[in-house]
């Protein structure tokens, strides 16, 4: 008997200690891609973060999340005249990273009553850019690139308590190392609401 009740104390300590929640944010996202044989890239987007908590004790959760973002830049003009002239600098960008995060502190679950948390973790993603390079012919036209990598990449970044409840604002910053020939460098810097 004090087996079994050695066992079913152990199994609702074991639930309480990876119960599991659901989480998202929003915001905005800067990327610098930088290649080899490249001028850097700088790019900024639209960021939606989901991610699931799979263990959550007190103010501290593990979560896994895939913090998507795309992004365009440049420019795109034609003037047809005596001479036609088109310019076109348009960049599109798209990131998913899988990533696992320790959470401590405010944002770490719903349940946290802090006002101030961190996060860091690291995982494995996925970019594709198109950029313009810097090649000029005649006037300013320039050779558009388009590459994808998957690659490593970390982040960590700081949470802060808005409101009533477990809203908060992140600001986290992100790098990633493509693994393709060019072996990009990608760096990214964003903030989200979280809600």
């Amino acid at each position: 008997m004090k087996k079994v009740m050695l066992l079913a104390i152990a199994c609702i300590a074991g639930f309480s200690c990876y119960a599991q929640s659901f989480m998202h944010g929003a915001g905005v996202v800067v990327f610098v891609d930088k290649a080899e044989g490249s001028d850097a890239g700088v790019i900024g987007g639209l960021t939606y973060s989901p991610r699931f908590n799979f263990v959550e004790k007190d103010e501290m959760s593990v979560s896994v999340g895939i913090p998507l973002s795309v992004g365009l830049s440049g420019s795109y003009s034609a003037h047809y005249g005596d001479y036609e002239r088109e310019s076109n600098t348009l960049n599109f960008m798209f990131n998913a990273p899988l990533i696992v995060n320790l959470n401590l502190g405010c944002g770490a679950t719903k349940h946290s009553h802090r006002r101030f948390g961190f996060f860091a973790g690291g995982g494995f993603a996925y970019h594709y850019g198109s950029r313009s390079e810097g090649i000029v012919f005649y006037d300013d036209y320039k050779s558009k690139k388009q590459s994808s990598t998957t690659g490593p990449t970390g982040n960590a970044g700081v949470r802060f308590g808005v409101g009533r409840g477990h809203h908060n604002i992140e600001v986290k910053l992100a790098y990633m190392k493509g693994l393709n020939d060019d072996k990009p460098n990608i760096f990214s810097a964003g903030t989200l609401f979280n809600f």
